[in-house]
Protein backbone atom coordinates (compact mmCIF):
# COMPACT_ATOMS: atom_id res chain seq x y z
CA UNK A 1 0.00 0.00 0.00
CA UNK A 2 1.13 3.54 -0.71
CA UNK A 3 1.10 6.22 1.97
CA UNK A 4 -1.91 7.84 0.29
CA UNK A 5 -3.81 4.52 0.38
CA UNK A 6 -3.04 4.06 4.08
CA UNK A 7 -4.23 7.60 4.88
CA UNK A 8 -7.42 7.03 2.91
CA UNK A 9 -7.99 3.75 4.76
CA UNK A 10 -7.51 5.58 8.04
CA UNK A 11 -10.04 8.23 7.04
CA UNK A 12 -12.65 6.01 5.40
CA UNK A 13 -12.46 2.70 7.25
CA UNK A 14 -11.31 3.77 10.74
CA UNK A 15 -12.35 7.43 10.78
CA UNK A 16 -12.30 8.02 14.55
CA UNK A 17 -8.82 8.22 16.05
CA UNK A 18 -7.23 8.99 19.39
CA UNK A 19 -5.02 12.04 18.92
CA UNK A 20 -2.20 13.10 21.21
CA UNK A 21 -0.76 16.56 21.80
CA UNK A 22 1.19 18.07 24.70
CA UNK A 23 0.16 20.76 27.16
CA UNK A 24 2.22 23.76 28.28
CA UNK A 25 4.02 21.59 30.79
CA UNK A 26 4.99 19.05 28.15
CA UNK A 27 2.55 16.43 29.43
CA UNK A 28 0.55 14.31 26.97
CA UNK A 29 -3.14 15.01 26.35
CA UNK A 30 -5.40 12.76 24.25
CA UNK A 31 -8.76 13.28 22.62
CA UNK A 32 -10.96 11.57 20.03
CA UNK A 33 -10.77 13.20 16.60
CA UNK A 34 -12.51 12.16 13.38
CA UNK A 35 -10.47 12.25 10.19
CA UNK A 36 -12.67 14.10 7.71
CA UNK A 37 -10.71 13.67 4.49
CA UNK A 38 -7.42 12.34 3.13
CA UNK A 39 -5.38 12.62 -0.04
CA UNK A 40 -1.77 12.19 -1.14
CA UNK A 41 -0.80 15.36 0.77
CA UNK A 42 -2.10 14.30 4.17
CA UNK A 43 -5.09 14.11 6.54
CA UNK A 44 -7.76 16.73 7.19
CA UNK A 45 -9.73 17.25 10.38
CA UNK A 46 -11.51 20.08 12.13
CA UNK A 47 -11.93 21.45 15.61
CA UNK A 48 -13.53 24.40 17.36
CA UNK A 49 -11.28 27.39 17.93
CA UNK A 50 -12.39 27.61 21.56
CA UNK A 51 -11.07 24.17 22.49
CA UNK A 52 -7.86 23.35 24.30
CA UNK A 53 -7.02 20.98 21.45
CA UNK A 54 -6.94 23.96 19.08
CA UNK A 55 -4.57 25.86 21.35
CA UNK A 56 -2.24 22.88 21.70
CA UNK A 57 -2.11 22.40 17.94
CA UNK A 58 -1.29 26.04 17.38
CA UNK A 59 1.40 26.09 20.06
CA UNK A 60 3.26 22.95 18.99
CA UNK A 61 2.34 22.46 15.34
CA UNK A 62 2.64 18.75 15.93
CA UNK A 63 0.41 15.79 16.79
CA UNK A 64 0.27 11.99 16.83
CA UNK A 65 -2.74 9.73 16.38
CA UNK A 66 -3.77 6.10 16.31
CA UNK A 67 -6.89 4.47 14.89
CA UNK A 68 -7.97 0.84 15.10
CA UNK A 69 -10.47 -1.32 13.24
CA UNK A 70 -11.52 -4.84 14.16
CA UNK A 71 -13.98 -6.85 16.24
CA UNK A 72 -11.25 -7.94 18.65
CA UNK A 73 -7.49 -7.84 19.09
CA UNK A 74 -6.75 -10.70 16.70
CA UNK A 75 -8.79 -9.19 13.86
CA UNK A 76 -7.44 -5.69 14.38
CA UNK A 77 -5.73 -3.30 11.99
CA UNK A 78 -4.06 -0.30 13.61
CA UNK A 79 -2.68 2.77 11.87
CA UNK A 80 -0.50 5.27 13.73
CA UNK A 81 0.63 8.62 12.33
CA UNK A 82 2.76 11.44 13.72
CA UNK A 83 3.75 14.69 12.13
CA UNK A 84 3.33 18.39 11.50
CA UNK A 85 -0.02 20.18 11.33
CA UNK A 86 -1.12 23.54 9.98
CA UNK A 87 -4.36 25.48 10.18
CA UNK A 88 -6.16 25.97 6.87
CA UNK A 89 -9.11 28.01 8.15
CA UNK A 90 -12.74 27.64 7.12
CA UNK A 91 -12.40 27.42 3.37
CA UNK A 92 -12.63 23.62 3.28
CA UNK A 93 -15.58 23.36 5.70
CA UNK A 94 -18.21 22.92 2.92
CA UNK A 95 -16.23 20.01 1.45
CA UNK A 96 -15.70 18.34 4.81
CA UNK A 97 -19.35 18.77 5.81
CA UNK A 98 -20.42 17.27 2.46
CA UNK A 99 -18.22 14.22 3.07
CA UNK A 100 -19.25 13.98 6.74
CA UNK A 101 -22.93 15.02 6.86
CA UNK A 102 -23.31 13.99 10.51
CA UNK A 103 -21.41 17.17 11.38
CA UNK A 104 -24.54 19.17 10.54
CA UNK A 105 -26.25 17.57 13.53
CA UNK A 106 -23.51 18.92 15.77
CA UNK A 107 -23.11 22.33 14.10
CA UNK A 108 -26.45 22.82 12.30
CA UNK A 109 -26.29 26.49 11.24
CA UNK A 110 -23.79 28.63 9.35
CA UNK A 111 -23.49 30.77 12.45
CA UNK A 112 -22.55 27.82 14.66
CA UNK A 113 -20.08 26.56 12.07
CA UNK A 114 -18.07 29.76 12.43
CA UNK A 115 -16.53 28.21 15.54
CA UNK A 116 -14.80 25.61 13.38
CA UNK A 117 -11.49 25.60 11.56
CA UNK A 118 -9.75 22.97 9.43
CA UNK A 119 -6.31 21.55 10.09
CA UNK A 120 -4.13 19.42 7.84
CA UNK A 121 -1.59 16.89 9.03
CA UNK A 122 0.64 17.62 6.07
CA UNK A 123 4.01 16.02 6.80
CA UNK A 124 4.75 12.93 8.81
CA UNK A 125 5.38 9.24 9.09
CA UNK A 126 3.42 6.30 10.38
CA UNK A 127 2.99 2.59 10.72
CA UNK A 128 0.49 0.00 9.55
CA UNK A 129 0.06 -2.94 11.95
CA UNK A 130 -2.24 -5.87 11.08
CA UNK A 131 -2.76 -8.59 13.67
CA UNK A 132 -5.31 -10.41 11.50
CA UNK A 133 -2.49 -11.73 9.30
CA UNK A 134 -0.41 -14.82 10.12
CA UNK A 135 2.37 -13.88 10.65
CA UNK A 136 1.51 -10.33 11.60
CA UNK A 137 2.03 -7.61 8.99
CA UNK A 138 3.58 -4.23 9.62
CA UNK A 139 5.24 -1.53 7.55
CA UNK A 140 6.24 2.10 7.85
CA UNK A 141 5.30 4.93 5.51
CA UNK A 142 5.88 8.66 5.17
CA UNK A 143 4.30 11.58 3.32
CA UNK A 144 4.82 15.28 2.69
CA UNK A 145 8.58 14.94 2.14
CA UNK A 146 9.11 13.32 5.55
CA UNK A 147 11.39 10.30 5.65
CA UNK A 148 10.34 7.07 7.35
CA UNK A 149 13.20 6.14 9.65
CA UNK A 150 14.04 2.49 10.39
CA UNK A 151 12.71 1.30 13.74
CA UNK A 152 12.97 -2.12 15.31
CA UNK A 153 15.57 -4.85 15.74
CA UNK A 154 18.34 -5.60 13.27
CA UNK A 155 21.06 -8.26 13.17
CA UNK A 156 24.60 -7.03 12.58
CA UNK A 157 27.69 -8.59 11.00
CA UNK A 158 28.80 -10.09 14.34
CA UNK A 159 26.09 -12.76 13.95
CA UNK A 160 27.60 -16.26 13.65
CA UNK A 161 24.38 -18.04 12.65
CA UNK A 162 24.03 -19.96 15.91
CA UNK A 163 20.20 -19.69 15.78
CA UNK A 164 19.91 -19.01 19.53
CA UNK A 165 17.19 -16.49 18.70
CA UNK A 166 15.06 -18.94 16.71
CA UNK A 167 13.19 -20.48 19.64
CA UNK A 168 12.30 -17.14 21.27
CA UNK A 169 10.87 -15.38 18.19
CA UNK A 170 7.06 -15.45 18.57
CA UNK A 171 6.45 -14.85 14.85
CA UNK A 172 9.24 -17.07 13.44
CA UNK A 173 10.33 -14.11 11.38
CA UNK A 174 14.12 -14.56 11.40
CA UNK A 175 15.62 -15.79 8.14
CA UNK A 176 18.63 -18.05 8.71
CA UNK A 177 19.41 -18.81 5.06
CA UNK A 178 22.40 -16.47 5.25
CA UNK A 179 24.85 -15.19 7.85
CA UNK A 180 24.20 -12.76 9.37
CA UNK A 181 20.60 -13.84 9.82
CA UNK A 182 17.93 -11.34 8.80
CA UNK A 183 14.86 -10.25 10.72
CA UNK A 184 11.88 -9.95 8.39
CA UNK A 185 10.71 -6.52 9.45
CA UNK A 186 7.25 -6.92 7.91
CA UNK A 187 6.40 -9.61 10.47
CA UNK A 188 8.37 -8.56 13.56
CA UNK A 189 6.54 -7.75 16.83
CA UNK A 190 9.49 -5.71 18.19
CA UNK A 191 9.45 -7.83 21.36
CA UNK A 192 13.24 -7.75 21.78
CA UNK A 193 13.64 -11.44 22.67
CA UNK A 194 16.30 -11.93 20.01
CA UNK A 195 18.48 -9.17 21.45
CA UNK A 196 18.14 -10.58 24.95
CA UNK A 197 19.34 -14.09 24.07
CA UNK A 198 21.99 -13.40 21.41
CA UNK A 199 25.35 -14.64 22.79
CA UNK A 200 27.25 -12.46 20.30
CA UNK A 201 25.28 -9.26 21.09
CA UNK A 202 24.69 -9.11 17.35
CA UNK A 203 21.15 -7.71 17.58
CA UNK A 204 20.68 -3.96 17.88
CA UNK A 205 17.60 -1.76 18.25
CA UNK A 206 17.00 1.26 16.04
CA UNK A 207 14.64 3.89 17.43
CA UNK A 208 12.86 6.75 15.68
CA UNK A 209 14.64 9.98 16.61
Amino acid sequence: MTAAEVLQYLQQEIHTTVAATTDKGGLPVTCAIDMMDADETGLYFLTAKGKGFYNRLKESGYMALTGMKGKDTMSCVAVSVRGKVKELGGGLLPRLFEKNPYMREIYPTPESQKALTVFQLYQGSGEWFDLSKKPIERFSFSFGEAQAEPEGYFITETCIGCRACEAVCPQNCIDFTSVPAVIQQAHCLHCGNCMEVCPQKAVIREDVK
